[in-house]
């Protein structure tokens, strides 16, 4: 349970100072949110879980540059959700040295990321996704049909449609287009929907 608001100012004091026990005790309610972000911009859990002790490193050490003018466990958040992207930009940068190696087949723009097919059905987020969300077996399913996603269509989608970051934001954090942002996050929209629209009619996903 996370501590009360004076409770937690003198343990971040306490922290800044160099209490290790004064740290953990701050983080540690938190430390299921901060995963789980993570998680859901990498997809996968052994990534989640060095970027989460990177995120904590970064924590610790921008801490003394912590103003108060949001909760604790929001600034610590988007920490984390900063070293998740850095994790996946270097992973980025990996399959773009394989793909200069043997290049990939099918319509791709300039930097490589796949174009999506004119007339993809929209997505409708308060009509759909909230109601199915109540269900706990359409949850299971979308955080399921969520890791399928390429990483970069994921990431856009968690930071636009879950975080409710701006595109602009998206875009300077992906070192990608503001159009590009645009695509990943109609491609992943249109899966998503696609895959639960399956479930509901009785098709497996």
């Amino acid at each position: 349970m996370p501590s009360p608001p004076d409770a937690e100012d003198e343990l971040i004091a306490r922290a800044v100072a160099g209490d290790a026990d004064a740290f953990e005790a701050l983080v540690k309610p938190h430390l299921g949110l901060f995963h789980h972000g993570i998680l859901r911009i990498l997809g996968d859990p052994m990534d989640a879980e060095d970027a989460l002790q990177e995120a904590l490193i970064a924590i610790h050490r921008e801490l003394p540059r912590f103003e108060g003018r949001s909760r604790f466990s929001s600034w610590g958040y988007r920490v984390c959700l900063n070293a998740a992207l850095m994790v996946r930009r270097s992973r980025v940068r990996v399959r773009e040295r394989e793909q200069r190696e043997e290049p990939a087949i099918g319509p791709f723009d300039s930097r490589g990321h796949h174009l999506e097919a004119p007339g993809a059905v929209p997505w409708h987020v308060e009509a759909e996704a909230h109601g199915l969300a109540e269900r706990r077996e359409i949850r299971e399913l979308f955080l399921q049909a969520l890791e399928t996603l390429p990483d970069g269509v994921r990431a856009v989608f968690v930071l636009k449609d879950l975080e409710d970051w701006d595109s602009e934001a998206i875009a300077r954090h992906l070192g990608i287009s503001p159009a590009a942002v645009r695509q990943r996050l109609h491609r992943a929209r249109t899966t998503l929907q696609a895959r639960l629209r399956d479930h509901c009619r009785g098709g497996r996903p």
